[in-house]
């Protein structure tokens, strides 16, 4: 029988390639709107399951001289760096520099072949997912403040898939895959050539399924928290590969010790400190493989020794039967999640809205960055949105501020990830198919 299902996924594979397009559904597809996907009590239809997951990812078609994306009423974009390469996530500096990871999946020494690596490897260059990381931090400056970079330069170079950075007491901290590392930095600073002061090891190969780090410092720059995702979709790889991943991990730096501040945290990415709470935030991608309803990606308030369910229940105690041993004494401990961000959505940037740019409205609410599914029928994600909080809790459905990263003809033009408030309160996108960092004010 197993032999049978294999030689079924890759003739269901290989008849895809023959067509020109990876797209395939099982007869599977979404049974409620998508909009029930989000907030604080998201609907949960049971799992729908099939032999073959559904693939219907949008293939990488760059936007064309002179396209933006659209921008909600009342606001207004424009590219703010364009010609990048593969730019996944941005940092702010003080005196309003902007620094982007410029990065991708690093390169396995010793791979190890797998039929779902290697479907999800098609998946992936179909989605613009697969090209080389340049292993670079670039600078980007705005000095005569119209809105546009025009000052482009290499800021730190020849990194390991860098991702988060934070600055904390004169220090620029940079999680590559499988460490954080740290640099002097002085305002102003164009480029840095000191060599990297190691801080603390991250989860890495073998396997290192989910690669991207995030990192964020302690108001008092004590601590560090970074992300660490799992090494699995639903722990098939044995709970020894999942050490200190699917959770946020706390950094002492006096002592340069790791401990797991909060997990069950699948694949978790975006940081940000609450303005109003104080609490530490995060967006998380959920688990896949039990239909296009399930399950909601999510942004949660992250409390100490939380435990938020993976692999064992997803948003809060619904039990994932697939989940091997089962551990009903973990579920019952499981966290409900704050707030369900759509199924399949893969949102993955989050920044609070600490400025006064976009008035009273946008205070203090969460900008996310959606960077859209690969195995949901019809497709969910592809956009950035924003949810309103009031005192400190998410409160009200979001609004979409940037759409139209699909275009009329089928194809991703763009596909935002890491959100960011610049120096003068306007939102920053990273769109890493269409190599720009989009800038939105109010029209």
């Amino acid at each position: 029988m197993k032999s049978l299902a294999l030689g079924i996924v890759i003739i269901a594979v290989l008849a895809v390639l023959v067509i020109g397009g990876v797209r395939f559904y099982s007869r599977e597809s979404a049974t409620i709107p998508i909009e029930q996907g989000y907030g604080p009590d998201p609907t949960l239809p049971p799992p729908n399951p099939k032999p073959i997951p559904t693939v219907n990812v949008a293939k990488a078609d760059p936007w064309p001289g002179g396209a933006t994306p659209t921008a909600a009423l009342g606001l207004k974009v424009n590219a703010f760096a364009k010609d990048l390469d593969h730019p996944r996530w941005l940092h702010v500096l003080p005196n309003g520099d902007v620094l982007v990871a410029e990065t991708n999946n690093p390169v396995d020494d010793n791979p190890r072949f797998s039929l779902r690596g290697w479907i999800a490897s098609l998946v992936m260059r179909r989605a613009g997912a697969k090209v080389t990381s340049a292993n670079r931090i670039t600078l980007l400056r705005d000095a005569d403040h119209d809105g546009v970079a025009e000052i482009h330069e290499p800021f730190l170079e020849g990194l390991n898939s860098p991702f988060g950075m934070a600055l904390s007491n004169g220090k620029l901290y940079v999680a590559n895959t499988d460490a954080i590392v740290a640099f002097p930095y002085a305002d102003g600073d164009m480029k840095i050539a000191a060599a990297p002061e190691k801080i603390v090891d991250l989860p890495g190969f073998p396997i290192n399924h989910h690669w991207t780090k995030d990192v964020i410092a302690s108001a008092d720059g004590q601590k560090l928290y970074a992300t660490a995702g799992s090494n699995s979709n639903v722990g098939e790889n044995g709970l020894e590969a999942e050490r200190n991943r699917a959770a946020v991990l706390e950094i002492d730096l006096a002592t340069r010790t790791t401990r797991v501040f909060a997990s069950g945290l699948r694949n978790p990415n975006g940081l940000s400190w609450n303005p109003e709470s104080g609490e530490l935030w995060v967006a998380v991608n959920e688990r896949d493989e039990i239909g296009s309803d399930l399950v909601p990606d999510y942004m949660t308030s992250v409390k100490d020794g939380g435990f938020y369910g993976w692999p064992y229940s997803y948003f809060g105690q619904n039990v994932d039967v697939r989940a091997k041993p089962p551990r009903p004494d973990l579920v019952e401990k499981a966290i409900k999640p704050d707030y369900a961000l759509g199924p399949h959505t893969a949102s993955l940037g989050l920044t609070f809205n600490t400025g006064s740019l976009f008035g009273q409205e946008y205070r203090n609410g969460a900008f996310i960055g959606q960077h859209g599914s690969w195995n949901r029928k019809p497709r969910s994600g592809y956009k950035v949105i924003f949810v309103p909080f009031e005192n400190g809790k998410p409160n009200g459905a979001p609004k979409d501020i940037l759409t139209g990263f699909i275009s009329d003809a089928d194809t991703a033009r763009g596909r935002p990830v890491g959100v960011a408030i610049d120096k003068s309160g306007a939102l920053l996108v990273a769109d890493d198919v269409g190599n720009t960092i989009w800038r939105v004010v109010p029209n």
